[in-house]
C-alpha cells in the first residue's frame, strides 16, 4: 500500500492536470477561440506538483509534531467525578445491576496558541518558500522548453509530439531512423527535437521575474490560504486529510497560477 506522502503526491498531480486544463479553457473562452489543449504546460505543472508535494507534506508534519493542534483535557464527567467526595456503591451500578462503564477522563481539545503559531509560520515562512520555489521552477522549465512560433512542433495541437520527441529521443526524436520519425517529419520536425534545452535559461532573467512577481503572488495567496490553513489546523487532524483539503483549494489556486504563468 502506498504511503500517505505518495498518495498525496498522486492526488496533487491529478489536481494539477485539472486546474491547468480549466485555466486553458478559461483563456480560450476569454479570447473567443476554440479550445486546443496544450499539454506542455500541463506536463510542467504535474512535474511541479510531484516535486513540491513531498517537502510540503514534511513541512506539515513538522508543524504538527512541533506545535500539536490538540492536547488532552479533562472531560466534564471527569471534573464532576473528581469534585465528588467519594462514589457510593450504588453509583457504580446501572439499573440492571451491572457495573457502569467508567467515565471518559480526557478528550482532545484545540490548542489555540499552537494553532495560531502554525498559521503564522505556514503563511509567512511556508508561503514565501513556496512562492520563491514555484517562480524559479516554472520560469526555468518554461525557458528550457520554450517553443518559438514557427519552430518544429510549436503549435499547441502538436504538444504531445513535442513532449514525446523530447522525452524519448531514441524513439521519437529524429526523422527517418527513429520510430515514427517519418510522422514527425511530416509534422515539420525533420530534425532533432529537444524538449529541454537549459542553454536557453538566463538566470538573471529568471531571478528578475521571480522577484517581480513575489509580492503579487503572496498577496493573492493571503486571500485564500489563511482560511484553508485555519480549516485544516482546527478541523482536520491527519496530514493526509489536510493534503486533500489543500489540494481541493489548490484547484482554484492552480487555475490562477496557470493563468499567471501563461501571461
Amino acid at each position: 500500500m502506498a504511503s500517505p506522502m505518495i498518495r498525496a503526491s498522486r492526488m496533487a498531480a491529478v489536481l494539477a492536470v485539472i486546474s491547468n486544463l480549466l485555466a486553458q479553457s478559461i483563456k480560450a473562452y476569454q479570447r473567443g477561440t476554440p479550445l486546443v489543449i496544450d499539454w506542455v504546460p500541463v506536463f510542467q505543472f504535474v512535474v511541479w506538483a510531484l516535486v513540491n508535494t513531498p517537502p510540503n507534506f514534511l513541512w506539515q508534519e513538522f508543524l504538527e509534531s512541533t506545535f500539536p493542534a490538540y492536547h488532552a483535557s479533562p472531560t466534564r464527567e471527569a471534573v464532576v467525578s473528581a469534585s465528588k467526595p467519594g462514589p457510593a456503591a450504588d453509583d457504580a451500578l446501572e439499573g440492571n445491576g451491572e457495573a457502569a462503564p467508567p467515565p471518559k477522563l480526557v478528550e482532545p481539545r484545540l490548542n489555540k496558541g499552537n494553532t495560531a503559531i502554525k498559521l503564522l509560520l505556514d503563511q509567512t515562512v511556508g508561503a514565501a518558500l513556496n512562492t520563491i520555489l514555484f517562480s524559479l521552477f516554472m520560469h526555468t522549465i518554461q525557458a528550457a522548453m520554450h517553443r518559438p512560433l514557427g519552430a518544429p512542433l510549436s503549435n499547441p495541437d502538436q504538444s504531445v509530439w513535442f513532449l514525446l520527441a523530447g522525452l524519448f529521443p531514441s524513439l521519437f526524436g529524429g526523422a527517418g531512423d527513429s520510430l515514427l520519425g517519418k510522422v514527425l517529419a511530416g509534422k515539420g520536425a525533420g530534425g532533432k527535437v529537444k524538449a529541454f534545452d537549459y542553454s536557453r535559461v538566463s538566470w538573471p532573467v529568471i531571478s528578475a521575474k521571480s522577484r517581480a512577481e513575489f509580492v503579487p503572488i503572496m498577496v493573492a495567496g493571503w486571500k485564500l490560504w489563511p482560511l484553508v490553513s485555519l480549516i485544516n489546523f482546527t478541523l482536520v487532524q491527519t496530514i493526509e486529510g489536510r493534503s486533500l483539503v489543500g489540494g481541493l483549494a489548490g484547484v482554484a489556486w492552480g487555475v490562477y497560477m496557470s493563468l499567471l504563468s501563461s501571461s
